[in-house]
């Protein structure tokens, strides 16, 4: 079995947020996902990077936005392949499915933002396409919504919880970067 890292944006819009004191669950993911993407890449695995791109000129994902840019975590070897998606998922407006196929990927180990938005869309149609999913939950940075009243913890668990229950295994980068 062939497993890759999945970084899902990680862009500066995230660094943004997190800046302005939005409540948000691991504002650390970043360290966890540099961590991760250090040992794919000592083991020889896939990196691969998935950013989210609006071409509204207002948006802050337009590729011209501040926003836009890769954190940097997520700056992307030169190697590595790098998909821009205009939907929550980062398979259904991408060639994500056929590149894993081409590669004889079949494990996709989840990390980036956010959680109950592009993570759980991406982690849900990989799963529904066949690959193996996981998800590292001390990697993926969760927020609020405000103008629901819920806060980012509660958002996150319930996330997390539906992840685990049919879509995918919740790890900690812990273990994985205690794995050789």
């Amino acid at each position: 079995m062939k497993t890759a890292l999945v970084i899902v944006d990680m862009q500066m819009l995230m660094q943004h947020r997190l800046e302005a004191g939005r409540d948000h669950v691991n504002g650390d993911a970043a360290d966890k996902i540099a961590a991760l993407a250090a040992a794919f890449r000592e083991r020889g695995q896939a990196v691969i990077h998935i950013r989210h791109q609006d071409n509204d000129p207002a948006s802050p994902l337009h590729p011209a936005a501040p926003g836009f840019q890769p954190m940097p975590c997520a700056e992307a070897l030169e190697d590595e392949a790098i998909f821009l998606k205009t939907t929550s998922s980062g398979f259904a407006s991408t060639g994500l499915e056929h590149y894993l196929q081409a590669e004889g990927i079949t494990s996709l180990v989840v990390t980036g933002a956010v959680a109950s938005f592009c993570i759980s869309s991406t982690v849900r149609s990989g799963a529904d396409l066949g690959f193996n999913m996981s998800v590292v939950r001390d990697a993926v940075i969760g927020f609020d919504l405000p103008g629901e009243n819920l806060s980012a913890r509660a958002i996150f668990d319930v996330t997390m919880a539906q992840l685990k229950s049919d879509f995918a295994d919740i790890v900690e980068s812990s273990v994985l970067l205690s794995t050789r």
